[in-house]
């Protein structure tokens, strides 16, 4: 039987990008449903009723939601590439710290850009991601995963793409090599990964959807 698998998504969205790249990193075939989040489809509110958001994957019409759990669903139901350590302990601290970034990093660097740069949010954010530098710092390897991505990485892809995308459109650069060198470095390697490059939307794309979303289109 051939597994049939829809992504609803966005592509301007990192959450829907964390599900691209764990598709990829296994080989899935999957049709890829783009939504309008302006108008979103009666399909998307059929199969996530709770948030009414994307990422949405539909897995033999069994619909999965939430962006790091269906990455871990990804993991359990096609081998191949880990995408979650086999290590009991170090997979328990793999969800540890995809958590805190989905909690706490990505909320609070975003916050930067709806606050206008207000001082307060930016360094609340700093002290967030300084959390994340201090792990790097302290793993001393090229990713959370060690030599290759992990979840964690794949939780932190807004870090290495998204975010300078939209400091250049709000013209807030808080996030910078000199404050945060071990992010810097570990998001230059990670978006020349070829699993994660192959599939990445152009930065055209997303300065265009920013600058719509900021008013200044």
């Amino acid at each position: 039987m051939t597994d049939e698998v829809k992504l609803y998504g966005a592509a301007a969205s990192p959450t829907v990008f964390r599900v691209k790249i764990a598709l990829n990193m296994k080989g899935i075939k999957y049709e890829n449903v783009e939504e309008d989040l302006a108008n979103k489809s009666a399909d998307l509110l059929k199969y996530n009723p709770v948030h009414k958001k994307v990422p949405v994957l539909v897995h033999n019409g069994n619909p999965i939601a939430e962006s790091l759990v269906i990455v871990e669903y990804i993991d359990d139901v096609w081998k191949g590439v880990p995408i979650l350590p086999e290590d009991p302990y170090e997979r328990a601290l793999a969800r540890f710290w995809a958590k805190f970034i989905d909690d706490k990093c990505m909320p609070a660097a975003f916050g930067v850009f709806g606050s206008n740069g207000d001082e307060q949010v930016v360094a609340e954010a700093c002290e967030q991601l300084q959390i994340l530098e201090n792990e790097l710092e302290f793993k001393g390897t090229k990713f959370f995963g060690g030599d290759d991505i992990n979840i964690v990485d794949i939780a932190a892809d807004f870090l290495a793409y998204w975010l300078g995308t939209l400091e250049e459109v709000a013209g807030i650069k808080f996030v910078t090599k000199e404050k945060f060198p071990r992010i810097t470095e570990w998001g230059d390697n990670f978006i020349k990964c070829q699993i994660v490059k192959e599939i990445l939307p152009s930065r055209e794309y997303l300065l265009d959807v920013f600058k719509k979303r900021f008013g200044k289109g």
